[in-house]
């Protein structure tokens, strides 16, 4: 994530769950043949079950207990063998299917109401008139505010079968009026390209936040455009992106190597091996490639830069990677429940496992942050363990190493003069919703250039903030300098979409910096 909000530990731990490879959307059932007749264990817990249900002395949920016990289990197995309830089954699979049935806004609950921030280029609500700022007071009916309703309710309200009407009571605040707005849902994109575009005349730059079913179509787009418009160096940055799809991961690499080049495999518990090539001329086989990782990049993102960083393609920029080199299968569990079961593990090109060590307690695999934070790591490249022993070598003589995440080519120390104290970022966020609220119609002039260059230079906007939350004399200039950016990229996002929030942030993000000095030197040899 290119210096957004910076709150290390949340994140670090908050990649827990979504830490995923899958060689297929859905596990094929039918790949294990499921005997008649129940084995001894079997036939022990639903002999348990039966007696918790119908003789235990008070009323008990047997299947919240059961979902415990599955999650207790998996827990035994590895860090990344997880329980999806049924209850989130859908909202997992749509982030990894890329796209579901809505209206295609995106809302936030602001003083117990339903606020538009902005609508889905092309979706269904745009379509149908619906504009940034208005406020949602009914839908088919049902009261849409002064109720303390979750994001997770109000997707409920919109979200639903495909070509399906809701009937929508808009507030329009510009005008003063209420509206009567129908709109018929349909499928709407979730980016896993948030951005893409020219860092300068011929370096372009896509940020990739996951690996999912319509990443590659987005990357391939992506990497066209960016080629008309002159690209010849690339700048891939799987920063804080925590993985996806196997699959979805070869096709991308393909596009750099060449055909017949080792990609990554896969050996499951019975020794079988599965090997994945690159099978066609990539499009950009001969172009300069940077990507970017940092601590939070995990699993498909370490296979992509474990695979080039083997194949001696390209420079891996940043910090040491996640860790994670085992592959999960998605199993229905037959009531709309599914597991992430480990079936293999993966390796780079060179024969290296990335996996970091695991024990029992899946907490103290997640603390790995602290650790590093406490050795110095994230600072500097020296504080890096390796062992030798699992030291390998590309064919050009690199030399690389398997045992725990992806060590960089070039390393970029955390940058802990960008980050904004956690008790500003709620403050942020409303301050930020409420002044392009109330400044629509002058704020509709700018195009996003001319905003990343020129908005608020004199402060005032930034002056306005610190006042409001009484933050002129508690905090230093570099603070102030901080939160000014972060105030201004927020407002460039709500205006321009996240290119508006990129655009504003890249001159204050180290490892791109970093690429372009490299390039620079390159360009000079």
């Amino acid at each position: 994530m290119k210096n957004k909000i910076n709150l290390p530990l949340f994140i670090g731990l908050g990649i827990a769950f979504g830490i995923l490879i899958g060689s297929t959307f859905n596990y094929k059932n039918n790949a294990i043949v499921f005997s008649a007749s129940t084995t001894g264990s079997e036939e022990k817990i639903k002999r348990l079950i039966d007696y918790i249900q119908y003789e235990y002395v008070d009323e008990v949920d047997t299947d919240s207990l059961l979902d415990e016990a599955i999650e207790n289990m998996l827990e035994k197995l590895d860090p990344h063998s997880v329980y999806i309830p049924k209850e989130n089954l859908e909202q997992v699979t749509e982030r990894m299917q890329g796209n579901f049935v809505g209206v295609g806004i995106q809302f936030r609950m602001y003083k117990d109401t339903l606020m538009v921030v902005r609508t889905i280029e092309d979706g269904p609500s745009e379509k149908a008139g619906i504009l940034a700022g208005d406020r949602f007071l009914m839908a088919n009916k049902d009261t849409l505010f002064g109720r303390q309703f979750s994001s997770l309710d109000v997707m409920k309200s919109l979200k639903g079968i495909p070509d399906s009407e809701i009937d929508l009571l808009v507030y329009r605040k510009s005008t003063g009026e209420k509206l009567n707005i129908p709109v018929t849902r349909g499928k709407v994109s979730i980016k896993s390209i948030p951005v893409a575009y020219m860092l300068n005349d011929t370096t372009g730059y896509i940020k990739m936040e996951r690996f999912a079913n319509t990443t590659y179509d987005e990357f391939k787009n992506a990497l066209d455009d960016l080629k008309s418009k002159g690209m010849n160096t690339m700048v891939l940055d799987l920063r804080d992106n925590s993985g996806g799809y196997l699959h979805i991961a070869n096709q991308i690499i393909d596009e750099f190597l060449e055909k017949g080049k080792l990609i990554v495999y896969t050996k499951n518990k019975k020794g079988a091996i599965n090997k994945s090539f690159a099978k066609k001329k990539g499009a950009f086989e001969d172009g300069n490639l940077y990507v970017l990782i940092n601590e939070n990049s995990a699993s498909a993102s370490e296979i992509v830069a474990g695979a080039l960083q083997d194949n001696d393609k390209g420079t891996i920029v940043g910090r040491r990677s996640f860790g994670k080199g085992l592959v999960q299968q998605e199993m229905n569990l037959g009531d709309g429940s599914a597991v992430r079961l480990t079936t293999s593990r993966y390796y780079t090109p060179t024969g290296r496992s990335i996996q970091r060590p695991y024990g029992e307690k899946t907490e103290t695999y997640y603390e790995d942050y602290l650790k590093r934070v406490e050795s110095g790591e994230l600072l500097s490249a020296d504080s890096i363990k390796t062992v030798d022993s699992l030291r390998f070598t590309t064919p050009k003589g690199k030399v690389v190493y398997g045992g725990g995440g992806i060590v960089p080519d070039v390393f970029v120390p955390i940058d802990t003069t960008t980050s904004v104290h956690g008790v500003f970022v709620s403050d942020l966020n409303n301050f930020v919703f409420e002044y392009v609220d109330n400044n629509r119609a002058d704020l509709s002039k700018w195009d996003v250039d001319t905003f990343v260059k020129e908005f608020d230079r004199d402060n005032k906007i930034l002056n306005q903030y610190l006042k409001k939350f009484s933050l002129e004399k508690n905090i230093s200039t570099q603070e102030k300098k901080v939160i000014h950016r972060y105030l201004k990229a927020l407002i460039a996002q709500n205006l321009f979409d996240d290119i508006g929030y990129y655009k504003v942030q890249e001159d204050s993000d180290k490892m791109i910096d970093k690429v372009l000095e490299l390039q620079k030197e390159k360009n000079d040899e």
